[in-house]
């Protein structure tokens, strides 16, 4: 478990240092013919070097990690400038956030079809203990788990909505939700090296190009099927709406077989793609 300790102030002994080693000169200096003096320049040198290996600079969202002979000591998340123990040995880990911009995966999706999908995912680290020693090389952890993720999500859900599902979740509709999927899941990756996920975005999604275009075709037809059913229902509405008035206001009385031939002329011209040609019948509609 992560510890953390808070180090001395480090320019108390930056001082101090600075003492010493002008002390360990002034010695030498005197210590001309006074063996004494020499032993205690020696002395000084050593306790200088002893107090300034232990001073330390922390930087803003940055955090020491401290082992004393391969033992875990504590973590220093405080800034500034400090002094430990300069038998420690420290690690200097970031907790500023990360931008990892995925590479493009070509996985296949739930239906089976090849897509190309990539994410963008936003980590910092929050235990220090777990990333500097539950895993080795805790950037490349992130890495490979991420895409783990990604490729996992991709073959959860289809691409988009398929006949007979349509309220099932789509990569392509899926919008916060999917996302909320992929973060979910890769802080429960991750949790074991100790990285949160602030944020993670599906930031390419698309078929692979050996189907694209017949993926194309297929959407421009089912957009074409929906527009026509739309027109025909329309269109069937504005029939029975012309049929129910006239036979209100009693313009003209039409039997049914004169009724089929309007509404016949009716959707013609109601859902054809063109406009209509206008033929005048000079005779009746039994000759």
């Amino acid at each position: 478990m992560e510890k953390i300790i808070k180090p001395m102030s480090g320019y108390l002994a930056f001082v101090l240092s600075i003492l010493v080693f002008f002390l360990g000169i002034y010695t030498i200096v005197l210590a001309t013919g006074t063996p004494g003096l020499s032993w205690l320049s020696v002395i000084l040198f050593i306790l200088f070097i002893f107090i300034a290996k232990g001073i330390m600079i922390v930087n803003p969202n940055h955090s020491r990690v401290l082992t004393f002979f391969g033992e875990y000591v504590g973590s220093v998340k405080q800034n500034g400038l400090l002094w430990v123990n300069p038998l420690y040995r420290s690690q200097n880990i970031s907790l500023r956030a990360n931008n990892l911009n995925g590479q493009t995966l070509k996985v296949n999706d739930k239906m089976g079809n090849p897509i190309e999908i990539a994410a963008v995912i936003v980590w910092q680290v929050k235990d220090t203990y777990k990333a500097a020693f539950e895993v080795e090389g805790f950037h490349q952890y992130v890495q490979i788990q991420s895409e783990a993720a990604v490729r996992h999500l991709a073959v959860s859900c289809p691409y988009e909505h398929m006949e007979g599902a349509p309220d099932q979740l789509t990569l392509r509709d899926g919008g916060d939700k999917v996302n909320d999927m992929l973060e979910k899941e890769l802080n429960e990756r991750l949790s074991p090296a100790g990285i949160h996920v602030l944020e993670a975005r599906i930031s390419h999604l698309a078929y692979s190009p050996e189907i694209a275009g017949a993926m194309l075709q297929r959407q421009q037809a089912t957009a074409i099927v929906a527009a026509r059913s739309k027109i025909v229902e329309g269109a069937v509405g504005m029939v029975e709406m012309a049929l129910e008035m006239l036979s209100q206001k009693q313009i003209v009385t039409l039997d049914e077989e004169r009724k089929a031939t309007m509404v016949s002329n009716l959707l013609v011209v109601l859902c054809g793609e063109k406009g209509a040609q206008p033929v005048l019948n000079t005779g009746s509609l039994y000759q």
